[in-house]
């Protein structure tokens, strides 16, 4: 970081308001102390909750919320936070870039309310036209809670224990000198939301954290294993004529997700659920866009190996737990 010749380094962080910060606060709080040493001129931008369809905080909400009619919480979800719009975070990361009045400062950036998650979750049920109940309780232990967001939500079970102990900690912005160099509107919760669905509705998702790799297994890259080895591996090729091959690909980009797998989809569901008991990843990711694929993306417990449609050819790799 000496040696650099970066003019400008920017980080977008969470917001530290607690002394007796989780792990996974303390651990983005260290890493800005260390980026802070640098020969470059630093900002750190501090958020909560960003709201934004691809955003992990986003999809477990939407989650909770879509697949819940009752939800019996833990305590934390009185924990207030102040979401903010992923539009607005771009807008800070545009207005502070190489500019003067940012260097060396950083910022808390949030949206104009402050809510809990709580009445984050009852909001985005009254967007989305249904109705929720929520019964807090105070005996739900953190892994019981982890457990249970890890089962009904896409996180994986590492992520939901981060996630549930970061809860605990209220988010609420202190500095917020952000304003005097970025004067953009801030858009409140449910405009925020309204705008995630509209990217969704329109499969313009470029990119969601549930992409990330769920292991190590492919940490190597994936174009080692798009050539498929000639010895131990077990073949089974099958073979039928087809009147239109181009309709023919056009069903087989759509498999998984919400479209499912066309035959015995409760066996695929099934197989998810089972997967999801040894800690694997389970069917809920899903897939980001419901015609087009991508190497390198997820697709419910799969992994995007290859894909062209062009050279008729899908290659996919399996990153559940058990074997299959």
């Amino acid at each position: 970081m000496k040696k650099t010749t970066v003019q400008q380094v920017i980080y977008l962080t969470g917001i530290f308001n607690d002394t007796k910060l989780s792990k996974h606060l303390d651990s983005r709080k260290k890493v800005e102390e260390i980026l802070k040493q640098g020969a470059y001129h630093f900002t750190a931008l501090r958020a909560g909750i960003i709201v934004g369809s691809g955003s992990a905080s986003f999809e477990i909400i939407r989650d909770l919320v879509e697949k819940l009619p009752l939800m019996i919480t833990p305590k934390w979800l009185n924990t207030r936070s102040q979401p903010i719009a992923i539009r607005n975070v771009i807008d800070n990361l545009n207005g502070v870039m190489m500019n003067p009045k940012a260097f060396n400062k950083s910022f808390d950036i949030g949206g104009p309310e402050v809510l809990s998650y709580k009445q984050m979750l009852l909001k985005f049920a009254k967007i989305r036209g249904l109705r929720r109940y929520i019964l807090t309780v105070p005996v739900m232990t953190p892994k019981l809670s982890s457990y249970w967001l890890y089962f009904v939500t896409s996180t994986s079970y590492k992520l939901a224990v981060h996630l549930v102990n970061s809860m605990k900690v209220e988010v609420i912005c202190q500095n917020n000198n952000i304003r005097e160099i970025v004067a953009s509107p801030l858009l409140s919760y449910a405009d925020s939301i309204r705008l995630a669905f509209d990217k969704i509705e329109q499969q313009e998702v470029l990119l969601s954290w549930t992409d990330a790799l769920s292991g190590k297994t492919l940490s190597n890259g994936i174009t080692k294993l798009i050539k498929v080895p000639t010895n131990g591996c077990y073949f089974e090729i099958k073979t039928c004529e087809l009147n239109d091959a181009n309709k023919a690909m056009e069903k087989i980009w759509r498999i998984g997700g919400k479209n499912g797998w066309y035959y015995a989809n409760w066996l695929w569901n099934l197989r998810g659920f089972i997967d999801k008991l040894f800690g694997g990843v389970g069917i809920r990711r899903g897939r980001r866009s419901s015609e087009d694929i991508k190497a390198g993306e997820s697709l419910d417990f799969w992994r995007v190996l290859y894909a062209n449609k062009q050279e008729q050819r899908l290659l996919l790799y399996a990153e559940m737990k058990l074997p299959g």
